[in-house]
């Protein structure tokens, strides 16, 4: 049997076993016998297995191969239909990340937060679901067959109810393995891409944001001299998640022609690393980037610092920053609700009084119309449509909306939306990211 039949053949198995398992913990017959935890579990196992065997799967093949060319990613296909709904297999690795966010990354949350620091073996169990393989080419190790930026998207969402600093830590290293499939040459995926596929994919990061006022993806400080041979870059990067960790970097530079984006691994002369805590995404354990000389072979520049291609990094970002603050918010909605009809005040749940309910309803309509923003921008970019107009409405509107409802749900606790006994307080911090951040994530 062909290498391709092997893969589509293992995928559709996959698939139906995923879709069994779901249908199965999601009978009301599992609550009846106490075993909705256990089945959860088996739930997410089969997708964590699921996601390994493909993986390993496109690893052999990928090991045997010689790069004459870079290996892209197709478009999505499309029934010419507005129609945003997620398809099985979406919503099952949707539901599978969901699982893993609400039990894993919200248990962990707050002494990730206070101690700056996601835990190592949290990081590992996220790497083991195989989200990072989905950008990636078959060819080339991945699962990955074409442009998965809906998918992404919706994983995205999903880790973010757990904890959107943890999901930034967690996604950090598949915004420079999506970098490198989209836009690096034969040589720059042969050197770096089987990394990220392997039993223990690096630490990494994309680093666009700049210590600056009011700052301007498209007017960056960092600055890419030519030497001839290389290049020299300096400059500084601000909140760049897993920094003193990462062992390679994406860094934006301005070249004489505009922006560009530069492969630095760790270990180059000239970069060092300083702890920058923030007020939010205190778990992504931000630090910052000091370049300073820094030089770089000619094979450092991405695309070959074409402006289209720095151009669709920004609004890639734009589009997974939309959906993270999606996810958060939805966690302040899922947990207002509960807490609003719970809560009585003279006598009644306050969910009683008018002021009351129509906040809550307003922040479901804003949600909603954040995600619907989302996921259409994120549509058209799997499509390989024009999309730039799309993405920075949606990151407009989350920068306006989603502080909006993080500092709805801080009010609607009352008291206890300004301790750290309840999640929102740190909700609300990280939701402040949303509407200043660039870079970091891509989809």
């Amino acid at each position: 049997m062909a290498k391709n039949s092997k893969d589509r053949f293992g995928g559709r198995v996959m698939g139906l076993g995923l879709r069994a398992l779901n249908r199965f913990a999601g009978a009301p017959v599992i609550d009846r016998l106490h075993l909705r935890k256990p089945s959860e579990k088996a739930l997410y196992q089969a997708s964590k297995l699921g996601f390994r065997t493909a993986a390993a799967a496109a690893r052999s093949f990928g090991a045997v191969q010689k790069l004459a060319r870079p290996a892209r990613l197709g478009k999505a296909s499309s029934n010419g239909l507005f129609d945003l709904t997620p398809t099985e297999e979406q919503q099952m690795l949707r539901e599978a990340a969901q699982t893993f966010a609400l039990e894993r990354l919200r248990a962990a949350a707050t002494a990730a937060d206070a101690a700056c620091a996601a835990p190592a073996e949290l990081l590992k169990e996220c790497a083991d679901l195989g989200i990072g393989q989905i950008g990636v080419p078959e060819e080339l190790g991945g699962a990955g067959s074409e442009r998965a930026a809906i998918t992404n998207t919706l994983v995205a969402e999903a880790l973010a109810q757990g904890d959107l600093g943890l999901a930034v830590a967690c996604l950090a290293p598949t915004a420079v393995s999506t970098a490198l499939a989209l836009w690096g040459n034969e040589q720059q995926q042969a050197a770096y891409l089987p990394a990220f596929t392997g039993e223990h994919p690096p630490a990494a990061a994309l680093a666009v944001h700049e210590p600056q006022p009011l700052f301007d993806a498209f007017a960056l400080q960092t600055k890419a001299d030519d030497a001839g041979d290389g290049y020299v870059l300096n400059g500084v990067k601000s909140l760049v998640p897993r920094a003193a960790e990462a062992e390679l970097f994406i860094v934006a530079a301005q070249l004489s022609g505009g922006p560009g984006l530069f492969i630095v691994e760790s270990s180059t002369p000239g970069l060092r690393i300083e702890a920058e805590p923030a007020m939010g995404l205190r778990a992504a354990s931000t630090g910052r980037l000091i370049l300073e000389n820094v030089k770089l072979p000619a094979g450092a520049l991405i695309g070959g610092g074409a402006g289209e291609v720095y151009a669709e990094c920004v609004q890639l970002s734009r589009i997974a920053w939309s959906a993270l603050a999606v996810g958060t918010a939805q966690a302040v909605l899922d947990y207002l609700i509960p807490y609003v009809n719970d809560r009585t005040a003279f006598g009644e749940p306050i969910s009683h009084r008018q002021s009351v309910a129509f906040s809550v309803a307003n922040v479901a309509i804003e949600l909603e119309g954040l995600r619907l923003l989302t996921w259409q921008a994120a549509s058209r970019a799997e499509r390989g449509e024009p999309f730039a107009a799309e993405a920075a409405l949606a990151r407009r509107y989350c920068a306006d909306k989603a502080v909006l409802i993080g500092s709805d749900g801080v009010q609607l606790l009352g008291g206890h939306g300004f301790v750290k006994e309840h999640p929102v307080e740190r909700w609300y911090r990280d939701l402040r990211a949303a509407g200043m951040m660039e870079g970091v994530l891509l989809v």
